[in-house]
Order: C-alpha cells, then sequence, then structure tokens
C-alpha cells in the first residue's frame, strides 16, 4: 500500500479514517515534520502543530494518532509556500558576483524590468562556472 502526504492529510482534517493501525510499514511512511508544515498555515491547528514541534521525539503512530484525534474534521487547503525564482536569484548572484543576501535585495530592487533586462543581455540560460 502506497501512500502519500495528502492521504495522511486528508485522513487528519476530513475523513477521519486510521491509516496507522498496528503495520509498522506505514508508520515508516508518516512524514512527521511535513505534516506538521502544513497544519501549521490554519488558525485552528496552529497550535497542534506546534505541540507537536515541541514533543518531536515522539514516534510517528503517537503523533499521527494525535492529529487524528484532536483536529476537528474540516476541509483544509492551502498552498505551499514557496521560495523566489532561483533561476532570477542565480542570474543575480552571477552577474554582480553577489551573495545570497545581496542578490535577494537586488532582487526586490531591480524589480521584473531590470532582471529581464540581466536576463537579454546572457540570453535564455546561464550555466554558473564550477569554481
Amino acid at each position: 500500500m502506497k501512500l502519500e502526504l495528502k492521504d495522511f492529510l486528508n485522513s487528519i482534517n476530513d475523513n477521519k479514517k486510521n491509516l496507522i493501525d498496528s503495520d509498522s510499514n506505514v508508520e515508516r511512511l508518516y512524514p512527521a515534520f511535513i505534516v506538521n508544515r502544513c497544519l501549521s498555515y490554519f488558525m485552528d491547528t496552529i497550535l497542534y502543530s506546534n505541540e507537536m514541534n515541541l514533543h518531536g521525539h515522539i514516534c510517528n503512530k503517537m503523533q499521527y494518532d494525535y492529529y487524528l484525534n484532536s483536529v476537528r474534521k474540516r476541509k483544509r487547503f492551502s498552498r505551499w509556500i514557496k521560495n523566489e525564482s532561483q533561476d532570477d536569484l542565480e542570474l543575480i548572484k552571477f552577474h554582480f558576483s553577489y551573495s545570497d543576501r545581496k542578490a535577494k535585495d537586488a532582487l526586490e530592487i531591480l524589480g521584473d524590468k531590470g532582471v529581464q533586462s540581466i536576463r537579454d543581455m546572457y540570453g535564455k540560460s546561464v550555466k554558473r562556472p564550477k569554481t
């Protein structure tokens, strides 16, 4: 039985079906950190997530059971917060020989037009030389 993150989140949030009965193979598939992070995006589950972060040493089955029996049934959807475009950041770092921090600042200052003009200077892609 191949379980994914969405299966665990759906069982905790929506259908309340226990996926980890006594099968230790399923327990190993439970991504505790990622589930904690996903549940931390909502006002009604952030305290549960914080509690599990404080007690990260607890086995996966116990963490899953805690969520399964504590979190109220509700459909919860959120978008995963992603980092800025890594390609643009790498381009700025290469062009100006900046560190990550300075490149992020420069990316904010340049805006879309400035980054596009640098992209046009180098063509489609920039391969950073290996050092």
